[in-house]
């Protein structure tokens, strides 16, 4: 067993307090305190050990073929774990997410059990919002709320210049995050991954305000844009995509080595609203990425947009993340041989047994090509709560055992 050299705080309901004060200019400064005593953490898997590890993720998403196929789940760090729970059920997400001590240790948990090929920061899509002057909460068994309405052209336009955002001053946590996790990944022999939501996604969240099952706020502005009668939507699409852009190279400027675009809302898009809306500003943003870090890769995920995934070839992102709704075979002969692939294993599968989830780990590796072959196997959303903890270490570990049919 490996032990971490690096030491985080253990927070404790008796010993630690918390202060969270939110100001007039959306900078959230937190204070925290604990007198428990620095601990060492039990490394409770067996992987990362080779040279290669380090980076196989990143190889994989430029598109290199890889000694084996590498992977990492979205939602990692999450409710399915009890050490996880033991900071949700005490701590409101911001207070988790935007608390360096308590969001790193929340990043790293998962890793220590089960040695994924990258980590990756605890936060939401929803983070930089405020630096647009749109605010947002996360209410128990609501989720996100946004009070900041988005109506008028005059709205979008009162947000000021996205181009001149400070993300040091705005949203200070971030460095200290980023920079904390890096030296852990680097320990760890892992990569880092940085994410970012994509515009139309932030903008259709911002409009509804919350959840929607429809998202007919927004839709009526896409159409009233199309009409050429109110331009609100496109405006905010293209400040968004110039903040998400920005701060997406903040990430990078701040230690991550990959970075995921979230368009978790694509499934409320329709092929042309997604060709005529949301795929502009993914671009505009993912063109920023690449234009100031052309190296670092950029893997764009449209959850819902399987059945318009051909659109998606000229993203201009590295790698294309696709959805559990499409068979992976069928999502390498849309995508081609040529563009990497992450994806897609359908989450409720970890709700198996041990031989069906390692079972379903082969059939999506041999799909894409084989170990190797410019994949990096992921789920086709996130983990999902109540899965059973053992099970994703199953996945984990037979993903990087696989080598092939002629095993």
């Amino acid at each position: 067993m490996r032990v971490s050299l690096f030491s985080l705080l253990i927070l404790s309901a008796v010993s630690s307090s918390l202060a969270f004060t939110h100001r007039s200019n959306s900078r959230h400064d937190v204070s925290l305190s604990s007198t428990a005593a620095p601990e060492k953490f039990v490394i409770e898997h067996e992987h990362c050990q080779d040279p290669g590890d380090r980076d196989i993720l990143i190889r994989a998403a430029r598109g290199e073929t890889t000694e084996r196929t590498p992977v990492w789940l979205m939602r990692q760090a999450g409710r399915y774990m009890e050490a996880f729970r033991a900071y949700s059920t005490k701590y409101g997400f911001r207070e988790r997410s935007e608390t360096p001590e308590m969001a790193v240790e929340l990043s790293l948990q998962c890793h220590r059990k089960y040695g994924m090929d990258g980590i990756i920061m605890f936060s939401d899509i929803l983070t930089p919002l405020p630096t647009l002057g749109v605010e947002f909460d996360v209410v128990p068994g609501t989720g996100p709320v946004i009070s900041t309405k988005v109506e008028t052209e005059e709205d979008v336009e009162l947000m000021g210049d996205a181009a001149s955002i400070d993300f040091d001053e705005k949203l200070p946590f971030i460095r200290e995050i980023l920079g904390q996790l890096s030296r852990e990944a680097e320990e760890a022999n892992t990569a880092l991954i940085g994410f970012v939501g994509a515009p139309f996604t932030l903008a259709a969240y911002t409009i509804e305000g919350k959840s929607s099952k429809h998202c007919l706020t927004t839709k009526k502005q896409m159409m009233r844009d199309e009409m050429g009668e109110d331009k609100t939507i496109s405006m905010f699409l293209d400040k968004l995509a110039v903040m998400i852009g920005n701060y997406a190279c903040h990430q990078i400027e701040c230690g991550a080595q990959v970075i995921q675009l979230f368009e978790s809302w694509a499934h409320q898009a329709s092929p042309a609203g997604f060709e005529n809306f949301a795929k502009p500003a993914a671009q505009k943003a993912i063109k920023i990425i690449k234009n100031k870090h052309p190296d670092v890769p950029v893997i764009y995920f449209a959850n819902g947009g399987s059945s318009y995934l051909e659109l998606q070839k000229d993203m201009g992102a590295d790698m294309i993340a696709v959805d559990w709704h499409i068979d992976m075979a069928q999502a390498r002969k849309i995508l081609g041989p040529d563009i990497p692939i992450s994806g897609n294993i359908d989450p409720t599968i970890l709700f198996g047994s041990k031989e069906q989830i390692e079972q379903s780990v082969r059939d999506c590796i041999d799909k894409a090509g084989g170990p190797g072959s410019k994949h990096l196997l992921n789920l086709g959303h996130g983990v999902m709560q109540g899965t059973p903890e053992e099970a994703v270490g199953w996945l984990i570990d037979e993903v990087k055992r696989y080598t092939g049919k002629n095993e």
